[in-house]
């Protein structure tokens, strides 16, 4: 009977299959498995959150872009709107200037009733040329200039050996600019056949008669 409870009461008979129990069970590591998963998620929601603000910034540079876009050519349509009806206006310009032309010089003198028409149609012309500035249109005159394929069309060559080679030396219509394209080049005989011309800018900066200046 003794022997019976003594084993009744043996902690090592109590523990199933034997064993004994001290509390420390082990159990999986849930914990670190879950902060691994929450870490994930923040990383993928970070990385998000990334790729909306670079597809937020390149939509706001392609509207500014737009924007910008849309004011120059509003700007553009501001500017040269006129420029098919300027086109008509200053071939009226070039007959105001071949009716000047066409009267000589002496005959203006000796006839004041000539004369005075012919101080008429200057005046009309000059305010004609004054109305075009006020819309950015100018007029040019490029006689003994350089050659300048944007600004000028040359029409032929003079054989010329006292002026540089490539010079206007005959504007047989003038040209025109609104604003700074190029409404109607002009119309220019070059010469050919002379010294090269000089570079441009390369007696600037010089003070007025160093040519002439002697050393000391």
């Amino acid at each position: 009977m003794a022997s019976m409870n003594s084993r009744n009461s043996d902690p090592k008979h109590d523990a199933p299959g034997g064993g004994e129990t001290n509390g420390n069970t082990s159990r999986p590591d849930e914990t670190g498995d879950a902060n691994r998963t929450v870490h994930d998620v923040i990383e993928a929601l970070q990385a998000e959150s990334a790729d909306f603000k670079d597809k937020w910034l390149r939509a706001q540079a392609e509207i500014e872009n737009i924007r910008k876009r849309a004011e120059r050519e509003r700007e553009d349509t501001a500017k040269y709107a006129i420029s098919k009806l300027a086109q008509d206006i200053v071939n009226v310009g070039d007959n105001f200037q071949r009716a000047i032309d066409a009267v000589p010089a002496a005959a203006a003198d000796e006839d004041a009733q000539l004369k005075g028409v012919l101080d008429g149609v200057r005046v009309i012309e000059r305010e004609l040329l004054n109305a075009l500035e006020r819309f950015g249109i100018k007029r040019m005159q490029p006689m003994n200039e350089q050659f300048n394929p944007h600004l000028h069309q040359a029409v032929m060559e003079i054989p010329r050996s006292d002026v540089p080679s490539g010079q206007v030396v005959q504007v047989f219509q003038p040209g025109y600019t609104i604003e700074d394209r190029v409404l109607r080049p002009a119309m220019v005989a070059v010469a050919k056949g002379g010294p090269k011309a000089a570079p441009a800018g390369e007696t600037q900066g010089r003070p007025p008669g160093d040519d002439d200046a002697t050393p000391d």
